[in-house]
């Protein structure tokens, strides 16, 4: 099932099995090579962007002709001929611009006739690798757009455009880096390998069963253990895995007969794993490589994209496995029993260790790192290098003293549950490449590619020496044939690797055709006139409908094509809309906010990928384990409205530790009480009037700045004569507020909010100056004379010639957070009669 998801149903034999095999391995070492600083440093094998994305997708190309059959009754062991000549002729037609890159250069916007045919062959056989791969939905999606671009005079008025001729549109969609060899395979070609990689070679070397059965031995003997550690294990393969599917039906073959063995239902045991997979593709640092592309769209920094995605996703985890813990009580479930069960205060005091030993080792490696750059300089690396070797070793041969990890049949009558000291013990080494790429990433702020680079180098060396070193350890003898399996494992590992990118290669391609179409007919502009047209100017229904189309358009597409789509058409709609109705909402909220949509369409029906693949190991209904599924992801569907409206959820605008510790405290204690509150289960079976106070509970405390803004308002309107005057007076650094109208380029007249940070000089006048605006009064009136080039001013959207309406300034009120007082004092006075009813009951 993996095979056939991620890497390709066809197994050939014999040489064009090797010819296959040798293709996928050749691709794995190119993109180590251009992710690596030996070109630079041997100024050999250098190539540019558009180089190497176009290197990248005739790899992508070829394997997707070769590996994944045309249909399903297409041979599985052998390649038809036209296999060959459509994969060859594909991966001509990419590397068409390194092959001609100087004589392309030349003739920029002035295709011969030669260029044409590729760019139209490239784009049918591209069109093809798609359907083949990722199946028609993707497909359909490019097609689409591409007949939009075609056929623009001849569409209703309400989306119709001048549309393009085929010199123009292969031109800008093939032969430039505007659409198909963009910034979507940019990403996929510089950072996103690497990472599918680096999960390949954890998973080869044996971390995604560690992983499995850590979760397994920690949470197996709760009640619903085994759906807790489904939850948990995907969630810890999900960091590193690029597709809902591929999570799904690996941790899924063990979990899933599990969870039906304790008392789950077919159809809920796949829901489980359905939502814990599809959260895995939100969860930081990966999320299914769309944390990258954010990083380009966005214009953040990566550490910045984490920071913000970090505690949506942690609290939409923990809520899944309490919805989990309410459903394992109200079927009265138990967990499995343990072999030796520790009391709380041996519990208590083993976390406190591990907890308080990772802090301690966290800052001595962070302030030793400082101390010796001061005094070694560039020769740390090689002392830490040195230092991570010895901390290998020495964890391998703590690893030694216990046995194998090896899965127990999760249909067997009898499950046992690991013992959690010798599970955990025997795989710690496992973190070490994950310690690096997480260091490499947040503390040493390198690029994400260069991270990616050297965790896989060390995973590569993990791959080759730790069952040989371990068999030395335990003296046994065997650590030559270990060697070999090592060396077996680490090539499997690279071509596994690559099998695994084919779907997202040919995705990111693909998604380039609908970035290009949006750059090259406006259609962004089309969709915020027509969601702002079904909506009537309601701010709320704007959001809601476009996260319906959000989950429309992510619908059958992978995790990296789904956000380009979602973002490129999506996101423009809701900065433009909302700040056109007083809403303004930083770019990373809107990105998350129709991110996290475009994902819930993988287990939302019909389409549901993840809940087909997880129906079919747990035997059950498709459709009512994708029903069931999305029922668990309501309390992720809820999250990014709450965020939108209340950004300190993004961790924006938390000034402090004990602003950090409130918002994270009252974020997950509202997601608890949201996820009681839809199961309609708390301490017991909620009644009506309950549930539906629980819900005013946890919507107080995702947003408890709606009740404030009733009572304080938080904004006051001050007239725009007095603009120089608050410029004047703002802190150095703070925001600028203003209410401007005018027409836009295209003659619309708009009215909307926007922001502008003011610097630290001295003056108002000399404050708006930097921000690029001459302005005149006249009649009360104040008018934008001119607008600088490229200043802040041009950048959120005005012109010269607009009115500036108003200035608004923060009011100064009461902290919001005294709402949590009357909330808490309710869900204190639920708990007393719910408890009291439970002990009638009992």
């Amino acid at each position: 099932m993996v095979a056939q998801a991620d890497s390709g149903a066809r197994a050939p034999q014999g040489m064009p099995g090797k010819v296959l095999w040798l293709v996928a391995l050749a691709w794995s070492l190119f993109q180590l090579w251009y992710a690596s600083p030996l070109p630079f440093t041997l100024n050999f094998g250098v190539f540019n962007d558009t180089q190497a994305r176009s290197i990248h997708l005739a790899f992508a190309i070829f394997l997707a002709y070769t590996a994944f059959p045309a249909l399903k009754h297409s041979p599985r062991f052998y390649i038809p001929l036209q296999d060959w000549i459509m994969g060859l002729a594909g991966s001509f037609c990419a590397a068409y611009l390194v092959i001609f890159h100087a004589e392309l250069a030349n003739r920029a916007g002035d295709p011969t006739t030669l260029d044409l045919v590729v760019a139209v062959a490239g784009m049918l056989i591209l069109l093809e690798a798609t359907r083949r791969a990722l199946g028609p939905p993707l497909m359909v999606v490019a097609l689409v757009f591409l007949i939009y671009t075609f056929g623009g005079p001849y569409m209703p008025d309400v989306i119709a455009h001048k549309g393009a001729s085929l010199n123009k549109t292969m031109s800008h969609q093939w032969l430039s880096s505007e659409g198909v060899f963009g910034v979507a395979l940019g990403v996929s070609t510089s950072f996103v390998f690497l990472f599918v990689l680096f999960g390949s070679l954890l998973d080869k070397a044996g971390a995604g069963n560690y992983f499995t059965q850590v979760a397994f031995s920690l949470l197996g003997h709760m009640k619903g253990g085994p759906a807790k550690a489904a939850v948990v294990s995907s969630g810890l393969s999900g960091l590193v895995s690029g597709s809902s599917i591929a999570n799904v039906v690996t941790t899924g073959t063990f979990t899933i007969p599990l969870m039906k063995r304790v008392g789950f239902p077919g159809q809920k045991a796949g829901a489980v794993e359905v939502a814990a997979s599809t959260n895995g593709q939100l969860t930081p640092p990966i999320m299914g490589a769309a944390a990258f592309l954010m990083v380009e769209y966005v214009g953040v920094a990566y550490i910045e994209v984490i920071k913000h995605a970090i505690l949506p996703a942690l609290i939409s985890y923990v809520a899944l496995i309490y919805i989990v813990h309410l459903e394992a009580l109200k079927a009265g479930m138990r967990g499995l029993e343990r072999p030796h069960k520790p009391t709380l205060v041996q519990a208590l005091m083993t976390w406190s260790m591990i907890i308080s030993g990772i802090c301690i080792l966290s800052l001595v490696l962070y302030y030793g790192m400082g101390w010796s750059k001061e005094v070694l300089g560039n020769g740390t690396y090689l002392l830490i290098g040195g230092l991570m070797l010895v901390v290998y070793l020495a964890l391998i041969r703590f690893a030694a003293r216990y046995p194998e990890l090896h899965m127990d049949d999760p249909n067997a009558a009898i499950v046992t549950l690991p013992e959690v000291g010798p599970t955990v013990k025997s795989g710690l080494y496992f973190l070490l490449p994950v310690v690096v790429l997480v260091w490499c990433l947040t503390v040493e702020r390198l690029s994400p590619g260069l991270s990616a680079f050297w965790a896989t180098v060390f995973m590569t060396l993990v791959v080759l020496t730790h069952k040989p070193l371990k068999s030395m350890f335990r003296g046994d003898h065997n650590w030559q044939e270990n060697s070999s399996i090592g060396i077996h494992d680490l090539l499997d590992g690279l071509v596994s690797g690559a099998r695994n990118m084919i779907g997202i290669g040919v995705a990111t391609a693909a998604a380039g055709i609908v970035v290009g179409t949006v750059t090259l007919t406006g259609i962004g502009l089309v969709m915020t006139e027509f969601v702002e047209f079904i909506s009537g100017g309601n701010v709320m229904l704007m959001l809601i409908f476009t996260a319906i189309i959000s989950l429309v358009l992510g619908m059958g597409l992978p995790t990296t094509a789904n956000y380009i789509v979602v973002s490129t058409l999506m996101a423009p709609v809701i900065v433009t809309l909302g700040a056109e109705h007083g809403l303004l909402v930083p770019l990373i909220a809107v990105h998350l906010f129709v991110f996290y949509f475009g994902i819930l369409a993988d287990d939302t029906p019909p389409v549901g990928l993840a809940a087909y693949a997880a129906a079919a190991i747990a035997r059950s209904d498709p459709i009512k384990t994708g029903i069931q599924g999305f029922a668990y992801d309501i309390r992720t569907a809820v999250l990014p409205f709450m965020f939108i409206f209340n950004t300190e959820l993004l961790l924006i605008g938390v000034e402090g530790p004990f602003h950090l510790l409130m918002t994270v405290v009252s974020a997950t204690g509202a997601m608890l009480i949201f996820a009681a509150a839809t199961q309609g289960y708390w301490l017991v079976k909620n009644r009506w009037y309950e549930t539906v106070l629980l819900l005013l509970v946890a919507f107080s405390l995702f947003r408890p700045g709606f009740w404030w803004d009733e009572i304080y308002p938080p904004i006051e309107r001050n007239p725009a004569t007095a603009l120089e005057q608050i410029a004047d007076s703002l802190p150095a650094n703070d925001k600028l507020r203003l209410a401007v109208a005018g027409e836009t380029i295209d003659g619309d007249y708009v009215k909307k909010i926007v922001e502008l940070q003011v610097g630290g000089s001295e003056g108002g006048a000399r404050r708006l100056q930097e921000l690029g605006l001459t302005l005149s009064v006249s009649d009360d009136k104040v008018m934008v004379d001119m607008v600088g080039f490229d200043s802040p001013a041009q950048k959120v959207g005005i012109d010269f010639g607009w009115e500036i309406l108003a200035v608004e300034t923060e009011t100064d009120r009461p902290p919001k957070q005294l709402v949590y007082i009357p909330v808490i004092l309710l869900l204190a006075g639920m708990a007393a009669l719910q408890l009291r009813r439970r002990t009638h009951e009992v």
